[in-house]
């Protein structure tokens, strides 16, 4: 993929649910996984659906291959749920520490520049996970990777993230009573937990340092996560299905509460031909 004109101070930025490398002919194939990501020539990327040790992708490392792939320098992959992915009950809630190289399935930061220091929030899941590991409800355990960037143009913090598709469901009043009593959260029905995380989201960014990058497959239609948080988009564009797109729930937003040292932005959606999502790219100018 060519950069086109240069830009002062320019970073490629790009987020791509990559689910776990699965292709359009139903297989796991990690090296064209990695060279999807290449493709992209992106300076900082953001993973999600990333398999670290599953069976199902042949146990690979997919943080650390496609890392390799793309030239970064640093990366770091999260877990969300850690163990082997297939298994209920074996399978937990991952910790805020896990244990390197274990197995997990999650997201992951990958850069081109030094990381000058990384920062992980866990997210409020909408149904309960009992001791972490017995799953009562459907909604899987959420998390955000946050990495302080040594871009040229002088440090980004760009955080990746991937959030819940669970949406509340409309019950009695002594179901929802019972519910509560073992954890589970409170919705108005047809609302998605995505939204409330989105929320939570931009409370706990507050203290990291601006200019910020949020990114990540939100499972939020077009404008919302824009209008909930009030942070800029920075490319539109449909990105589910990768095969016939018909809505954006990939997003790419920056908070920047100094000057405005932004310059042109190009955004796009791209067919890696892997997974059923399609990357969300984008080119960011600075000025100075």
């Amino acid at each position: 993929m060519s950069r086109g004109t240069a830009m002062i101070g320019a970073v490629r930025i790009a987020t791509f649910n990559v689910q776990h490398g699965l292709g359009p002919d139903g297989r796991v194939d990690n090296d064209r996984l990695a060279g999807a990501v290449a493709a992209l020539d992106a300076d900082v990327v953001g993973l999600q659906e990333v398999d670290q040790g599953q069976a199902r992708s042949g146990g690979a490392d997919q943080a650390a291959l496609c890392a390799e792939a793309m030239g970064a320098v640093d990366h770091r992959f999260r877990p969300a749920l850690a163990g082997p992915f297939r298994y209920p009950g074996v399978r937990r809630r991952a910790r805020r520490k896990e244990r390197a190289g274990a197995p997990g399935y999650g997201i992951a930061l990958l850069s081109r520049y030094p990381v000058l220091s990384w920062h992980t929030v866990l997210l409020p899941p909408a149904t309960p996970w009992v001791w972490g590991r017995v799953q009562l409800g459907t909604d899987e355990p959420r998390v955000a990777l946050a990495a302080r960037v040594d871009a040229p143009s002088g440090p980004v913090t760009v955080v990746c993230t991937h959030l819940s598709v669970y949406r509340f469901s409309a019950v009695s009043r002594a179901a929802g009573l019972a519910r509560r009593a073992v954890g589970y959260r409170r919705g108005t029905p047809g609302e998605r937990q995505a939204e409330h995380q989105v929320d939570y989201l931009r409370r706990r960014l507050v203290g990291l340092p601006r200019p910020l990058v949020l990114l990540g497959d939100f499972n939020l239609r077009g404008s919302l996560p824009a209008d909930r948080t009030g942070w800029r988009p920075l490319a539109a564009g449909d990105t589910f299905p990768r095969d016939d797109p018909r809505f954006q729930i990939d997003h790419v937003l920056l908070d920047d509460d100094g000057p405005d040292r932004l310059g042109p932005v190009v955004g796009r959606a791209v067919d890696t031909g892997v997974s059923d999502h399609r990357a969300l790219v984008v080119d960011l100018g600075f000025a100075g």
